[in-house]
């Protein structure tokens, strides 16, 4: 009888040619090459990381200890009258606060005629002006702006029986959670694959929650930066979700400068304009001297425009104070890729921002926002005096427990971890965090 033995799998010998008429070199004989691998991982899209631009702004960690934080931000020193219209010097008031005005003040009009308020209603919603000159040129105005320049009181005269106060507004921001998690069975923990990942290391599942770790990094900053208090009033949110957080982009936009179309001319002359324009508006802020401007590239390229047609200055020798955010340094300045200018009193630190570029973020086509100026100082705190960053980045933290970064892994002994019986090593995210705007009106969003 024939004897014959088998065997379960590849049959090796389908894979021999043995005859020489079945093959042309001697490089054919064997289907199966080992392939001529190059195991480094190529960057296609270079660095994708997006974070550090809170902490280079100045932006500093501090522990929170409840469910939000609230700041405080004084108002302004000196008052103003908003009016409706002032018809034979009979003046009412545009915002209905009975307690803008008092007797004997001495009102500035927008077109510089002096007025003495004589006389105001019980409700404050109107009073009466005299013009300091005897003439009428208060009457028949449309609406303004008046300036509480003073008072004047007669001799013998008493106090006043009104006062004002300085406005103090509280502020109040939540923090957010956010989460991620990344997956790997036991299986696929063992098989070594043909790309070095890095530190010679060949298992795949490694650069996916590398990959993981930085997304969740990106996420947590866009979240600082781009998220939005909701109104719980008027939008149906997901279970568990709570009433949002304000970004730094909101909060520019709710009480901050924002340049609509700004730097889209390439004409030098325009921004100029549009750049001095700006100017103005931050000196009305009482902005400090120092600005770090964080763009797009276009935008970068038409500043960069500007500054080439000999409009603005790139002049920066001899003058040490432009550079205070950087230690006086202009070569620091450089090493950080910031390019400087002066306009006005006001040093400028120009720097691309990866976010506004990279087109599966806010770099994609048409998007909204270009850019944004951050002032490079500390701002004081209104009730206590103490100085702090104008941005200031907030983590839950209490007796040693810190939720800026939390980072475990759950497994059913897969990669030594025995917390689990499922047959996956599961790796988990968690941060808890908020981000404050201080003196929003000293920033400035460039928008489309």
């Amino acid at each position: 009888m024939a004897i014959s033995a088998s065997q379960n799998g590849t049959d090796i010998a389908a894979l021999l040619q043995t005859a020489p008429d079945k093959y042309v070199s001697l490089g054919d004989l064997l289907k199966y090459n080992k392939p001529d691998n190059r195991d480094l991982l190529i960057q296609t899209y270079g660095d994708q990381g997006i974070t550090g631009f809170l902490e280079l702004t100045g932006a500093t960690r501090s522990a929170g200890t409840a469910d939000e934080v609230q700041y405080w931000e004084e108002g302004r020193l000196h008052k103003t009258v908003a009016y409706a219209s002032a018809t034979n010097n009979v003046v009412t008031v545009a915002d209905n606060d009975p307690a803008v005005i008092r007797n004997n003040d001495v009102l500035l009009f927008p077109d510089g005629a002096r007025g003495v308020v004589t006389a105001k209603d019980t409700s404050g919603t109107t009073f009466t002006v005299a013009p300091m000159n005897g003439g009428t040129a208060i009457a028949d105005a449309s609406a303004g702006v008046a300036v509480i320049i003073g008072n004047v009181y007669a001799q013998g005269t008493d106090q006043p029986t009104e006062f004002y106060n300085t406005d103090v507004v509280k502020r109040t921001n939540p923090f957010i959670i956010s989460k991620e998690s990344y997956e790997v069975n036991g299986s696929q923990a063992t098989n070594i694959g043909w790309i070095n990942v890095g530190n010679g290391d060949y298992r795949w599942y490694v650069k996916g929650e590398m990959d993981t770790r930085k997304r969740f990094m990106n996420q947590r900053e866009m979240m600082m930066l781009l998220s939005q208090k909701v109104d719980a009033d008027n939008v149906a949110l997901a279970d568990g979700v709570t009433t949002g957080s304000e970004g730094y982009f909101s909060a520019i936009e709710d009480r901050g400068i924002v340049a609509a179309g700004t730097f889209e001319a390439v004409s030098g002359s325009t921004a100029l304009a549009e750049f001095d324009e700006i100017v103005l508006l931050l000196d009305a802020q009482g902005a400090p001297s120092e600005y770090a401007m964080y763009v797009n590239r276009q935008t970068s390229l038409n500043i960069d425009d500007m500054l080439a047609n000999g409009i603005a200055t790139a002049t920066t020798a001899g003058l040490a104070g432009q550079f205070g955010a950087f230690n006086n340094s202009p070569d620091m300045a450089v090493q950080l890729g910031f390019k400087s200018f002066t306009r006005g009193g006001y040093t400028f630190h120009k720097h691309d921002w990866k976010l506004l570029n990279d087109p599966t973020l806010l770099g994609a086509t048409g998007h909204k926002f270009k850019g944004a100026m951050v002032p490079m100082s500390q701002v004081a705190d209104a009730r206590t005096g103490v100085k702090s960053p104008a941005l200031e980045m907030n983590y839950k933290e209490a007796n040693g427990y810190s939720r800026e970064m939390e980072h475990w892994v759950t497994a059913g002994g897969v990669l030594g971890f025995n917390n689990d019986t499922k047959d996956t090593a599961r790796f988990h995210y968690r941060s808890e965090y908020n981000l404050i705007t201080r003196a929003a009106n000293q920033h400035v969003l460039i928008t489309s």
